[in-house]
Formats: C-alpha cells, structure tokens, sequence
C-alpha cells in the first residue's frame, strides 16, 4: 500500500505491533492525544460520569433495602437474641450482593474503555509499520458505494489508509435502518481502492456467501443486466452491468483478470462504480487479527497490478456526444469556416495531432453510471404466503362453524 523501500521489490507486511505488548499508559496516552488534536471526539469527564451514573442508579434502586437491612442489622444486634450473629451474618448477604453489581458494572465499563484505547493504539502503531496511518472514525464518508447512502447513523471507524501506488482504504461500516422494534444495525467491512478512470457500474455478487434469499447485498438488481462471462466464472460470481455495456465489460473482464478474482477475491462482494473499486463483507475488516490484514492485503495486491489495463478504458459514446455537439455547432461557424478556407488552401497543419486527442475522454455516458434497480421478489413472495396462511389460520375456523 506504500512505496518500498530501496532495494526492496515490495514493502514487507508487519502485524507486529496488532500482538505486541503494549507499554503502560501507552494507550491511554494516545487517546488523549487524539482527544487534543479532534480526531475523536468525547472527554475523560464523560467516563466519570457513566461511573457515578452507575453508582447512582444503585444506590436509587437499593438504598431503601439498604437502609431497611441496615436498620434490622442494628435492632438485631442491640437485642443480643440467641442466633444474632446469624441474623446479623444473613442481613449482611445482600448488602455485599449490591456492592458486587456496582463492582462488576464499573469494572467492565472500564476495562472496555481500556480495550477501546488498546485497540486504536495497536491499529495506529500497525498502521505506520505499513506505511499507512490511521483514522479512528469518519460519519457519513461520501463513498460512491451501494452501501454508503443507505438507513441513518452511517459511520466508519477504525479506518487504515495508504496512499501510494494509489489510494485504498481499509474499514469497519455501520448504518441503522427502521425504527423502534425494526430497527436494525447493519455491521459491513469495506475496501475502497481508488481508480485511474472513471469506469461503468459494475457488481461482482459473490455466489459463496448468499443466504436463503440470494443475495446478501443490500440492494437488488434487475436480472436483465446479468451478463454471464465464460470459464467457471459464474460458479464464484454474478456479474451485473448497465444495458448495452456488455462489451465493456468483457473489456474489462479478461481471463486473466477473472483468475485474480476467483482466486483471491472469491468470498467478497465486488462493486466498481465512477473512479472506485469496493470490496464488501458482512464482517469487519479493521481487526487485530493478523490473518484477517494478511488475507486482504494479499487481495489488494494481487488485483492492483491489474488496474493498469482498466485505465485505458474509454466509453465510445462520449466520443458520438461529443461528435454530435460539433455538428450540431457546425452551421454557426460555416460562413467564416469559409472564408478562412479560401485563404489557407489545401496546406496541412505544420505538427502531428497527438493521438490522445482522438479518443474519447475520460468518462462514462449516463446510461452506463449506474445500475437499474430490481425488485427482491422472492422475499416479497415468502412474505405474502405467510401473511396468507396467518389469515386462513385466523378465519378459517369461522368459515368451518
């Protein structure tokens, strides 16, 4: 994700520090440094007061019963009966009891801010091993992404960026959908990689993790976009590109280019859309798991020398746009077009055009910027038919009195 070093082919991979010890106050130290510069937001404050909101909490549903307790406790011990200090012992239990429960609360609230502060220093630490850096939250990144435009309370976090050869991003992605009972928070991982061109929307959906109803993907596509491409391709993917873009596509899609995805990308939802390439999966990315970096820096890599093929892409039909325009203006300049012919003659240009300038430019036409939309009818149906049997389930004894 970084230029090596010199002498060196590739920049070595280093998990190091995602297992390494960490120094004490280390973590603690960096936090508040992020909390200086902005790059998180919250206070130390915020921690003490979960920590008395806890004890409060406590004491508001238990301070009656304890001074209930308490107040027996006493009666029994000053009446000096036969078997007080049982009686003393048992009136006791349950005061330790609520100590215990305000105990356990601010230890796990603390210990999860400790592992919360462990967790971003190991990442930044990995991160500069890499030659990356490290951002621990981004609301509402504006990603071209399907994912990207999708519910409320739309966030990433734990991101890991490089920006040589060319820019690619590694993070966690939350958004939430519905409200009250439905709502529902939906957990993806992500890689963004930055292209040289803009290209057609293009979905690659991963046959290995589809569920009961297809696709796992958060949207549906109309089914008269699939396009199917030749090998064994089909058995690891769906692919899905706009009307009249299948030669693009194919373009794009060269044998070898389909191996690098099987043989690497094979678990993970592909979308290429403008000038962006995404990896998804329903899981995180951005762990302090070395196997989980390994895995998706070796996808990276394996695609990234590939990329080179799609910057030479153009969309022949900006070229007949642009065409059309020049004709369409043709008859405004005609008279002085003329004139000026009568006076130059038949001599040519005195300098070669630059071959660059006859094709199209960088871009793709409307039609190929994204995919339709379809509509997902096999949930629709299952559905449907569970609603039908609820209302037969209903009414049907009535109709059989």
């Amino acid at each position: 994700m970084s230029v090596p070093p010199a002498g060196q082919s590739s920049y070595p991979f280093d998990a190091r520090p995602l297992v390494e010890p960490v120094a004490p106050g280390a973590a603690r130290a960096f936090v508040q440094e992020l909390r200086r510069t902005g790059r998180i937001t919250g206070s130390p404050v915020f921690g003490v007061l979960v920590i008395v909101v806890i004890v409060f909490v406590v004491v508001v549903l238990f301070g009656s019963v304890a001074i209930t307790l308490v107040t027996s406790i006493v009666s029994v011990a000053s009446a000096g009966a036969d078997g007080g200090g049982l009686a003393v012992l048992f009136g006791f239990l349950p005061l330790v009891v609520i100590g215990i429960i305000a105990a356990v609360g601010i230890t796990l609230f603390v210990r999860g801010a400790r592992s919360s502060s462990e967790r971003m220093y190991r990442l930044d630490r990995f991160a500069r091993a890499n030659a990356m850096h490290y951002v621990p939250r981004l609301d509402a990144p504006g990603l071209p992404g399907m994912i990207f435009s999708l519910g409320s309370g739309r966030g990433s976090s734990d991101l890991v960026r490089g920006d040589r050869p060319r820019f690619v991003e590694f993070a966690n992605y939350r958004y939430t959908t519905g409200s009250g009972k439905n709502r529902q928070t939906h957990h993806w991982g992500y890689v963004a990689v930055k292209l040289d061109t803009p290209l057609p929307h293009i979905v690659l959906d991963a046959t290995s993790n589809n569920g009961l109803f297809g696709s796992n993907l958060p949207l549906t596509f109309d089914k008269n976009q699939r396009l199917s491409l030749e090998g064994d391709f089909d058995e690891y993917f769906s692919l899905y590109c706009p009307a009249d873009y299948e030669r693009d596509a194919l373009y794009l899609f060269t044998p070898d280019i389909m191996a690098r995805f099987i043989d690497n990308a094979a678990a993970l939802d592909v979308e290429i859309v403008d000038d962006w390439l995404f990896l998804y999966a329903k899981r995180d990315f951005s762990t302090l798991d070395p196997q989980t970096w390994a895995w998706l820096f070796s996808v990276v890599g394996a695609l990234l020398d590939k990329f080179a093929q799609w910057a030479r892409w153009r969309d022949e039909r900006l070229a007949a746009a642009a065409a059309a325009a020049m004709t369409d203006a043709a008859p405004l300049g005609s008279a002085a077009a003329g004139a000026g012919a009568e006076q130059a003659g038949a001599a040519s240009v005195p300098f070669t055009p630059p071959l660059d300038a006859l094709r199209p430019p960088p871009g793709v036409a409307p039609a190929g910027r994204r995919l339709q939309r379809g509509v997902p009818w096999l949930p629709i149906i299952v559905g449907g038919v569970m609603v039908l049997f609820w209302i037969l389930t209903q009414i049907g004894p009535a109709f059989l009195r």
